[in-house]
């Protein structure tokens, strides 16, 4: 089999100290495979000095190109970008801060090549607090809600993938946007294997607790029906507990000859329905709101400008996207 060649996106944001080191390991790491390869930095509207570092990197090594998006759009959103824009066979995905090594490349490259289309690299350790890591394992249920069990587990940001799977969503124009969930549009043969996992040593992680609920909401009603089967359900299930409660009030007036009295059973039973629907309600609401959004046409990202490698090549698909 041919080595392959690799295009590396990195989503950038707020990153001047870490963004630097990072690239310097990933041309140690990829120069030693001798294949061709470009290193993709998508800054994702930082506000510190990010943006001026991707520019220098983009004059100092003719393979890194820098696309800087007119605003801060989000991880995925930035992701879908420079996956557009990768030229390679094999495409690999990390994080700015360090914490995934890029000397572990190799690892997800080779099972790769067991025939896998996509590989994630899942930490064996992850070096989080009580509450991140909670908010971590909510998002992977929500996951594993949408893709599948065994998959929703070993997601992760640090992944490799081969570039034809782009093909299914390279039309894609919602504002919410999962990567994970667009490779499962095109292939179920995912897999995971245990890479390390490093601490943070400069700043501090953008996720947090809040944010990561909020995301899972948003993964299960943008990408997935189940909770309005949910919601289904509950209302079913409201309808059998009334259903229930009348047949007990008759049997309970025909063998006693009187009825159930008390203001606080009749309060509890219209709690309990009214609960009921305006829970079911929330459900339809968020996703009206998914598909108001989607109907206004936003496109994922707009990109401002791009440097290095490959202008010539994408000025044409740079144009689209910012139409």
């Amino acid at each position: 089999m041919r080595p392959t060649s690799l295009s590396v996106v990195i989503p950038v944001y707020n990153s001047e100290r870490t963004i630097a080191e990072t690239v310097a390991r990933l041309l140690a790491v990829l120069e030693a495979r001798a294949v061709p390869f470009e290193i993709i930095l998508v800054n994702d509207g930082s506000q510190d000095r990010s943006w001026e570092i991707v520019a220098r990197l983009t004059r100092e090594r003719p393979e890194v190109l820098g696309i800087d998006l007119s605003r801060n759009y989000g991880q995925h959103n930035a992701l879908l970008c420079g996956i557009l824009a990768c030229r390679h066979d094999v495409i690999v995905t990390l994080d700015d801060d360090l914490q995934h090594p890029p000397e572990e490349i190799p690892k997800l490259l080779a099972k790769l090549e067991e025939g896998y289309d996509v590989v994630y690299g899942a930490a064996e350790r992850e070096p989080h607090g009580w509450w991140r890591r909670a908010g971590s394992r909510l998002t992977k249920r929500v996951l594993a809600c949408i893709l599948g069990e065994e998959m929703g587990r070993g997601v992760s940001a640090f992944r490799a993938f081969r570039i034809s799977l782009r093909e299914a969503f390279r039309d894609y124009r919602s504002p919410a946007v999962l990567i994970d969930v667009l490779l499962s549009w095109s292939t179920t043969r995912f897999t995971t294997i245990p890479v390390i996992h490093q601490p943070r040593h400069v700043g501090v992680s953008n996720y947090t607790v809040r944010r990561l609920v909020a995301h899972a909401v948003n993964l299960l009603t943008g990408f997935s029906t189940r909770p309005l089967r949910f919601a289904s359900w509950v209302g079913f299930g409201s309808i059998v507990f009334g259903m229930l409660v009348l047949a007990w009030v008759i049997g309970n007036y025909l063998i006693r000859g009187t009825s159930q009295p008390g203001f606080p059973f009749l309060a509890s039973i219209i709690a309990i329905f009214a609960g009921a629907q305006l829970f079911a309600l929330g459900i339809l609401g968020e996703y009206v709101g998914q598909v108001h959004r989607r109907l206004m046409d936003k496109p994922p990202y707009v990109v401002r400008s791009k440097l290095g490698a490959g202008d010539d090549h994408d000025r044409r698909a740079t144009q689209k996207d910012a139409a």
